[in-house]
């Protein structure tokens, strides 16, 4: 095994440090129940524009209560030292809606809004003064309901369907609070650390991998351009080539794979994870077993919470991800 994981990976801890260092601003703690009156970023940072597909938005000054509704737009907030009063919890955490890489940074619990079908009663009771809904579906009626509430920050351009990226997440919510340069240095530091962690596994470089899923309905294999196979391509491996071949919807970030077609996802070093379906609905199929690569041992199966980081893709949960997969990665495919 190469050198301990702790050299190769960033914390949610020293991702925070990271971008506190570099955030150039004073009083950056949060408020009790709302969100951080600082700018915590240059001088001048509003009035603040934000470019979306439904026209630009334009804030004067610092919201003090936030509303995060979009996939991961809540710890995105967190990350960036502002606490919505309101947040979705995509992923049923539970509690305060954030994964155990995020405990700790509120210090009053968010109300907790719903995800596909949010309540804008509940939102608006709320007295938001600005929303987020940046990864999210790109509905345009959803969009006019909830500017109606109050300022919206949706979808960029080109990002229906939950297809907003990590760079475009926390440049436009950085933006949108009056921290842009707080958001530049959170991502560069989980850069670093995915360039760190490839660094000491050369032997990576150019290896196929597959980024695969099973739920209730059956298989399937993540698509280049999604985050979770972008994830496995900032450490050096390249998307199997034969999912790469596989026609993919327009607006999707996965392709279906019958369990007769399963040996699709073969490929140096294969990494699932079952969503609502016990882990053994893959473990203990036999079609899955006799994949190549899972009957060499180079398959990672994923346990739910660290499925959860891989799958939210935030600044934060990234960190966590790094942590947990990297060794796992190394006991599929050591160097040799």
């Amino acid at each position: 095994m190469l050198p301990s994981r702790r050299a190769v990976v960033v914390s949610a801890a020293a991702v925070l440090a990271l971008a506190a260092c570099g955030s150039g601003g004073s009083g950056d703690s949060p408020q009790e129940g709302g969100t951080s009156t600082a700018t915590g970023g240059a001088a001048g940072a509003f009035p603040a524009t934000v470019s979306t597909k439904f026209g630009d938005v334009t804030l004067d000054s610092a919201p003090q209560r936030v509303v995060a509704l979009g996939w991961g737009d809540a710890e995105t907030a967190l990350a960036l030292g502002v606490q919505p009063v309101g947040a979705s919890d995509w992923l049923a955490f539970g509690g305060e809606g954030v994964g155990p890489w995020a405990q700790g940074l509120y210090t009053t619990p968010p109300e907790i809004i719903g995800t596909l079908e949010p309540s804008y009663e509940a939102i608006a009771a709320l007295a938001p003064d600005l929303i987020l809904d940046v990864k999210s579906s790109g509905d345009a009626d959803r969009h006019a309901k909830l500017s109606a509430i109050a300022t919206t920050v949706g979808v960029p351009e080109g990002a229906d369907s939950y297809l907003t990226s990590t760079e475009q997440q926390v440049a436009m919510i950085a933006t949108a609070l009056g921290r842009p340069q707080q958001g530049q240095d959170l991502l560069d530091g989980v850069q670093e650390a995915f360039e760190r962690a490839a660094a000491a596994h050369p032997h990576w470089d150019g290896r196929t991998a597959t980024a695969a899923v099973r739920t209730s309905r059956g298989w399937g294999a993540y698509v280049e351009g999604s985050e979770r196979v972008q994830f496995l391509e900032r450490l050096g491996f390249v998307q199997n080539p034969r999912v790469a071949a596989l026609p993919v919807a327009s607006s999707g970030f996965t392709v279906d794979v019958s369990a007769e077609q399963l040996n699709l996802v073969d490929a140096d070093v294969v990494v699932v994870f079952p969503i609502s379906i016990p882990e053994t609905d893959i473990t203990a199929d036999p079609v899955w077993r006799a994949v190549p690569a899972v009957a060499d041992g180079r398959a990672v199966v994923l346990p739910p919470d660290v499925s959860s980081a891989y799958s939210l893709s935030t600044v934060l949960s990234l960190g966590y991800a790094l942590e947990q997969i990297v060794p796992r990665l190394e006991q599929a495919l050591p160097a040799s």
